[in-house]
């Protein structure tokens, strides 16, 4: 396969580094990984998309409860079909990294938690986020009055102009006041 420095061209990778949060090393890192998920035959192809059953399967999202729409909101594919190119999986680490802004950070949890992409947070999407937190078997899925309190509760803290969805501004705010948001919301390679 050769090094990962030969397969990366340095005016590339110093492109790379001006519009991510992410070093040289973890973008040399990030391509290895990239390359890994490529089948050999399709390695030659400069516009590749891995599909998203393979991005799945790294350790670093296997387990996360929004995987797939990490996937789907950081996609560039036409299809939606949530598949990645090497500058979407770029696009990813970089929003997760440690040295991405709160506000980077809030605006893609924003999208990953708005689950039918309407640009607002209803009573549907705290549902989808609620049961994909707590998962969804009959141990841990709340009773529909305990999900119907539990979503009153978060539009009542989160909702400041009373029109029953959280917006972008609304949950930067709810956000901006949870110091642990920063350092939860990240993807280390």
């Amino acid at each position: 396969m050769g090094t990962t420095a030969s397969q990366l061209p340095k005016d590339l990778l110093s492109e790379y580094q001006e519009l991510t949060f992410l070093t040289k090393q973890e973008i040399l890192l990030a391509h290895k990984r990239f390359s890994e998920l490529v089948a050999k035959e399709e390695r030659s192809s400069n516009s590749l998309r891995v599909p998203m059953e393979k991005i799945l399967t790294m350790p670093e999202l296997k387990s996360n409860p929004f995987r797939k729409r990490i996937c789907h909101v950081f996609s560039t594919s036409d299809m939606k079909d949530g598949s990645l190119t090497f500058e979407d999986f770029l696009d990813l680490l970089s929003a997760f990294s440690d040295s991405a802004t709160l506000e980077i950070k809030s605006h893609y949890a924003f999208r990953i938690f708005d689950f039918d992409d309407d640009g607002t947070l209803d009573c549907r999407d705290l549902e989808n986020l609620v049961n994909c937190l707590t998962g969804e078997t009959d141990d841990t899925r709340l009773t529909p009055e305990e999900m119907r309190q539990l979503i009153n509760n978060i539009l009542e803290e989160s909702d400041i102009d009373k029109d029953g969805t959280v917006n972008l501004s609304e949950f930067q705010h709810v956000i901006s006041r949870s110091p642990d948001f920063v350092s939860s919301f990240k993807i280390v390679l």
